[in-house]
């Protein structure tokens, strides 16, 4: 039976910048909700409440993804073998649910905003194009940490580049109306802001529930996989081959394989294992090697 795993070098300093962005965008983030709820409550502005009530869901959004990160750290314990990461593919998950919901109840507000279109406030716009500012500096933010490798990550980004145009279609609604008095630029913005938040929030929770249903990483191809063992010399069948995610940056591959009477076992595997980690960058491979007269006489358990 043999075993490799490996974590890879780049995996501790990409986490470590990760969870120093999430950490920096929340705290922006927060920040400038209770500056919205206070002003809301001043002005007595309910475009202010509803904005703030966003920047919640951003907040929360980054506070859950945060949250997976520390969570992920834990060491792996008797119970938990594989460690805590996968947490963080939950989080993403539960993220891409909310963008789901706060998309279809956009597209609810926005039903009654065609009926009936509302008056634009001129503050409102002010705050608008500050709420902009901020989304802006977080997005900023959080594509410097590894929001194409991280589905953690890209489901708080989606999060805050919702919310980003948002912003800009409120902004652009309240040119419109103040200019032309064109009233349903207001619900057609926030049409077109729900649809894209929709599509996001579809396919982040399709990408993590394929991680949660142990599918296969996509850029890993399995029959060539395959080939690439059977091409070793020695391997006469391989069997039981499984290839999964732990999370988006911990691809694992378990195997069996078949090899000839006489082969040197140590070497083939070595060899197997390095071809493996290295060329389809597996972070956890464990091979198992049995002999042609285990398989035929049907004495190891799991041949099928």
């Amino acid at each position: 039976m043999g075993h490799h795993h490996d974590h890879g070098a780049g995996h501790a300093h990409h986490h470590t910048a990760n969870k120093r962005v999430l950490f920096w965008s929340f705290i922006a983030i927060s920040t400038f909700m209770i500056i919205e709820v206070i002003g809301g409550l001043l002005t007595n502005s309910l475009a202010l409440l509803s904005d703030a009530g966003h920047m919640l869901s951003d907040a929360a959004a980054l506070g859950l993804s945060l949250f997976a990160f520390k969570i992920g750290e834990k060491n792996a314990t008797v119970d938990k073998t594989f460690g805590y990461k996968r947490f963080e593919i939950v989080a993403a998950f539960l993220n891409g649910a909310t963008l789901i919901i706060i998309s279809l109840y956009i597209f609810y507000e926005a039903f009654g905003r065609f009926l009936e279109p509302p008056e634009v406030n001129a503050s409102m716009m002010i705050i608008a194009f500050i709420g902009l500012l901020v989304n802006v500096v977080v997005a900023w933010l959080l594509m410097r940490g590894d929001s194409h490798d991280n589905l953690n990550i890209r489901s708080a980004l989606l999060h805050v580049l919702g919310d980003l145009l948002g912003s800009v279609g409120a902004i652009i609604a309240g040119i419109l109306i103040y200019l032309f008095g064109w009233n349903l630029a207001d619900p057609i913005a926030s049409v077109v802001v729900a649809a894209l938040i929709l599509i996001s929030g579809i396919r982040i929770s399709k990408d993590s529930l394929h991680v949660l249903m142990e599918g296969k990483p996509e850029r890993i191809d399995v029959e060539k996989m395959k080939k690439t063992l059977s091409d070793l010399e020695g391997v006469k069948k391989i069997h039981d081959l499984h290839v999964w995610s732990i999370t988006n940056e911990f691809p694992a591959m378990s195997c069996h394989l078949v090899v000839n009477e006489g082969i040197n076992r140590d070497q083939l595997l070595l060899k197997a294992t390095n071809l493996i980690t290295k060329q389809y960058n597996i972070s956890h491979c464990t091979i198992q090697l049995e002999g042609e007269k285990i398989f035929l006489d049907g004495n190891c358990d799991s041949c099928n």
